[in-house]
């Protein structure tokens, strides 16, 4: 486990990845006359890497999926994905987000509608369209609710028709915001198997602990706008002092293996 003090190291790519999925380079966001919701922030996501994002209601998380995907300009640092700086306002093809909500990105008359939504303004032709919602679809196994209305679907159908949704544009880097919210055990099921099979590199914020176990190989953790640990989930997760430090609980799994 790495606890970080100040500064967080600058960690140089690998040889076999020229670049990194995600680089944070002191990166601070606050709203304006108002306390920092993030400070000094410096991590690498490898692609390919599935990394979980905890922390206390508060900590940030939710704001630096929003700087990451370039719905919030940072107030100072840079955050680059693919090696590509993200800049504020403009359509970053390389990055999808799943918003918490599934509702919040589901408003077409039918879930192919939905699906397609994204690839069709983004110009693809036709027949390329229809390629790619019927890969999402069958990937997240929804296929089957191409033509149902989306708010007649139980949540979660909801929340895996919301991925297809983003994963039919087919960008590098995926985030995903509190995924297993509200979902029942069936679906969240569904969802842990599905984040697991996908070679995608994945940043998931969620309060499951033990969903980030199970899908994530590193975990960050997040205290009021601080990155304060950064390593593998069943260490920075199984120790219970620096856990309720930081306002969370050691998951109930890495006391009863």
């Amino acid at each position: 486990m790495t606890q970080i003090e100040g500064q967080a190291p600058r960690i140089q790519p690998s040889a076999e990845t020229d670049v990194y999925a995600i680089a944070a380079s002191d990166l601070s966001f606050a709203y304006p006359e108002q306390q920092p919701v993030l400070e000094d922030v410096n991590f690498q996501i490898h692609p390919g890497e599935k990394v979980g994002t905890i922390g206390a209601n508060g900590a940030g998380k939710t704001t630096l999926f929003l700087a990451i995907c370039g719905i919030l300009k940072a107030t100072s640092g840079e955050v680059r994905v693919f090696d590509r700086p993200i800049e504020a306002g403009k359509f970053h093809a390389d990055v999808g987000l799943v918003f918490q909500n599934p509702a919040d990105q589901l408003f077409c008359p039918s879930v192919w509608d939905d699906v397609a939504f994204g690839v069709e303004n983004m110009g693809f032709p036709p027949d390329q369209v229809e390629q790619r919602v019927t890969e999402a679809l069958t990937t997240t196994g929804v296929l089957s609710l191409a033509d149902r209305i989306p708010h007649h679907l139980s949540g979660g159908e909801k929340c895996m028709v919301a991925i297809a949704s983003v994963i039919a544009m087919q960008p590098r880097l995926v985030l995903y915001d509190e995924p297993s919210a509200n979902l029942d055990l069936r679906a969240r099921r569904r969802l842990i198997d599905f984040l697991q099979a996908s070679s995608t590199s994945q940043l998931i914020a969620s309060h499951d602990l033990e969903l980030i176990l199970e899908v994530c190989d590193r975990v960050l953790l997040f205290n009021q706008g601080h990155l304060v640990a950064d390593g593998a989930p069943s260490e920075i997760m199984g120790d219970r002092a620096l856990m309720k430090e930081n306002g969370l609980e050691k998951p109930h799994s890495l006391d009863h293996p």
